[in-house]
C-alpha cells in the first residue's frame, strides 16, 4: 500500500530533523549539513546505478528542472527558517506544504475533488498547530515569511514529483538528480560561511542525515509518483508525531494537553483519509 512509502518516508525524515538539530548543536555549520544532506545519496545512487548498468538520461528534463529549482530553494529557506525561528514555529510554516498542495487541485481540478480527504489535510494542520503552538515576534516576520514561502514551494516539488513518477521515471533517478543540485548549492554556501567544527557526535550526526535523507526522499517520491495526493498530504504530518517523540527521548521535551489533542487531531486526519482512499478503491 503507497500510503506505508509515505509513513516510512515521515519516520526518516523526522529522524533526519533531529540528527540536524544535533549536528548544529556540535558545531556543524548550515553547509555541512545541507552537504551531507546530498552527498550520500549522491555517491550511494552513482555507484548503484554503475553497477547495474542504468542509464542517467531522464524521460523529460523539464519536470526535473522544476523539482529540483523548487525543492532545493524550499530546503534552504526552510534552514534559515529553522535558524532564526523557534523550531516548532519554523516546522509548522514548512508543513503547510499540504495546505498549498490541496489548494491547488481544488483550484485546477487535476484530481478528485474529495471533500472528506481535504477537510483531513485542514484537520491535520490544525494538529500541526497545536502540537507546536507558535507564535511570532516583530523581528521574525521576514524569516516567517520565508517559511511559509518553503511551504509554498515544497508543494510545487512535490506535485512535481507526481508528475515525474507518471511519466514512469524511476525513483533512484529523481532522488540523485536532487541530490547533486543539493550538493552543488552547499558548496556555494561553504565558500561563503567558514567551514564548522563538529565533534565526533557531530560528524556521526552529519553522516545519519545523509542516509536518512535519501531514504526519505525515496520513500517519498515513491508514495507520490504512484500514491493519491490528499492521501500523501495528509499522512505527512504524521512527521510531526515521530519528530514529537524524538524529542521526548533525546531532549526530554514534554507535551502538555494541547500538543496531546494536536497529536489527536494529526492521527485522526491521516486514518481519516486511508479509510475514504480505501473506499474508493474498493
Amino acid at each position: 500500500m503507497q500510503a506505508l512509502w509515505m509513513l516510512l518516508a515521515s519516520l526518516l525524515f523526522a529522524l533526519m530533523g533531529a540528527c540536524v538539530k544535533l549536528a548544529v548543536e556540535h558545531g556543524a555549520s548550515m553547509a555541512q549539513v545541507v552537504l551531507f544532506r546530498g552527498l550520500p545519496s549522491v555517491v550511494l545512487l552513482l555507484l548503484w546505478a554503475r553497477a547495474r548498468n542504468l542509464s542517467f538520461r531522464p524521460v523529460a528534463w523539464m519536470p526535473h528542472v522544476w523539482r529540483n529549482l523548487t525543492g532545493v530553494t524550499s530546503m534552504w529557506l526552510g534552514f534559515y527558517a529553522i535558524a532564526h525561528l523557534p523550531l516548532g514555529t519554523a516546522t509548522s510554516l514548512n508543513y503547510t506544504a499540504p495546505l498549498f498542495i490541496a489548494g491547488w487541485i481544488l483550484a485546477t481540478g487535476t484530481t478528485k475533488k474529495d471533500p472528506v480527504c481535504i477537510a483531513a489535510v485542514g484537520f491535520g494542520f490544525l494538529g500541526v498547530l497545536a502540537v507546536l503552538q507558535p507564535s511570532i515576534t516583530v523581528d521574525q516576520i521576514l524569516p516567517a515569511l520565508l517559511g511559509l514561502c518553503a511551504g509554498a514551494l515544497a508543494a510545487i516539488a512535490m506535485m512535481q514529483i507526481r508528475t515525474i513518477g507518471k511519466l514512469g521515471e524511476p525513483e533512484w533517478r529523481t532522488v540523485l538528480f536532487f541530490s547533486v543540485i543539493v550538493c552543488l548549492t552547499s558548496l556555494v554556501g561553504i565558500a561563503i560561511e567558514p567551514w564548522g567544527r563538529a565533534d565526533w557526535l557531530g560528524w556521526l550526526s552529519l553522516l545519519v542525515i545523509g542516509i536518512t535523507g535519501m531514504g526519505g526522499q525515496l520513500a517519498l517520491t515513491r508514495a507520490y509518483g504512484l500514491g493519491n495526493a490528499l492521501l500523501n498530504a495528509a499522512l505527512q504530518y504524521t512527521t510531526i508525531i515521530f519528530a514529537s517523540l524524538l524529542g521526548i527521548v533525546f531532549w526530554e521535551e514534554s507535551m502538555d494537553r494541547l500538543a496531546i489533542f494536536g497529536v489527536i487531531c494529526i492521527v485522526s486526519a491521516g486514518l481519516l483519509s486511508v479509510w475514504r482512499t480505501a473506499q474508493d478503491e474498493a
